[in-house]
């Protein structure tokens, strides 16, 4: 026979039989990242682009980043990330490259410090294995001062030179050829 309904009713009748495809799971979680990514305005460009993080804890879990820098992150009274850190954290701990910009005060050196020393993995006496540079004397402070906080208890050493001849005397004279 024939069956009679509304076209409400038929609507209702053609998603009750109907299981959630791969695609429209995928889909749906993209849908989550844009809303979570327009929440916190967090703009990105670029193709196949790691998901944001929520909270610190999700880089132990997700990325293995070491428990102790996790903890100086909690210590220093960080409990949740910045928008800058959400998004550019996971890139760079997938090896991307990036180009960001947030406002002063946003947490950007905490944003490139975790995944430096987290693909640093664990100190080895082979001399210098990462180098910031820093247009001005007092931002290389600032990066410093977060680092010495951020590696405290990992064995990592952490230092500044801003003057070639005092580099000579801290870590010798044939320092300039063997770094």
């Amino acid at each position: 026979g024939i069956k009679w309904m509304s076209s409400l009713e038929a609507k209702f009748e053609d998603t009750k039989d109907k299981k959630p495809t791969a695609e429209k799971l995928e889909r749906l979680r993209r849908e989550k990242i844009n809303r979570f990514r327009n929440q916190h305005r967090i703009n990105i460009q670029g193709t196949d682009l790691p998901d944001p993080i929520a909270t610190f804890d999700q880089l132990q879990k997700e990325y293995k980043v070491h428990p102790k820098i996790i903890e100086n992150i909690q210590a220093a009274g960080f409990h949740v990330p910045t928008p800058i850190q959400m998004q550019a954290i996971p890139v760079m701990l997938h090896g991307r490259e990036l180009l960001a910009s947030a406002p002063t005060g946003s947490g950007k050196t905490l944003a490139f410090c975790i995944p430096l020393l987290t693909h640093l993995k664990q100190p080895r006496n082979k001399g210098f294995r990462a180098l910031i540079i820093s247009p001005t004397r007092e931002l290389a402070s600032q990066t410093h001062r977060e680092l010495v906080k951020l590696a405290e208890g990992t064995g990592f050493r952490i230092h500044m030179i801003h003057k070639a001849a005092e580099a000579a005397k801290k870590f010798g004279p044939k320092s300039s050829k063997k770094f």
